[in-house]
């Protein structure tokens, strides 16, 4: 199996605790994560369950969370039958009461070779997503 990561990064003009609330606030992904919905718990072994797409077409995104220590960091194991692998955002506080966040994936690919080549056609749009993502989770802050 292959793995390949993914990741992007936004300043935000808020500190990291109160991009925190927002961040871990799954049911709040909407409003910044594209076509996607969320719900989920808020401490390490929690599940959350992210649905991505338009109706009735998308993937459930299933996870576990790994890693959780507020207010910088939250990771998570990807464990769907589409999506597997790891992810997480860290938050860093900046000068001014700025703060850095940083989406990371690291994704298994499936299928060997066709995962590979599949991951062509995937791979910027996933980037795309992350960097969207970021900017409009940075713009409810503004």
């Amino acid at each position: 199996m292959s793995r390949v990561a993914v990741h992007a990064a936004v300043d935000v003009e808020a500190t990291a605790e109160r991009v925190w609330e927002v961040l871990v606030d799954w049911s709040r992904h909407g409003e910044w994560v594209p076509f996607t919905h969320a719900e989920g718990g808020a401490a390490e072994g929690a599940s959350v369950k992210a649905w991505t797409g338009v109706g009735t077409v998308g993937f459930l995104d299933t996870m576990v969370i790994s890693d959780w220590e507020p207010p910088t960091r939250v990771a998570v194991r990807h464990t769907g039958r589409l999506v597997r692998g790891e992810g997480r955002f860290d938050l860093l506080d900046l000068p001014g009461g700025r703060c850095r966040v940083t989406w990371s994936e690291l994704v298994d690919l499936p299928l060997g070779p066709a995962g590979r080549a599949g991951w062509v056609a995937v791979g910027p749009f996933t980037r795309l997503m992350l960097r969207t993502a970021l900017r409009r989770l940075a713009k409810l802050f503004e």
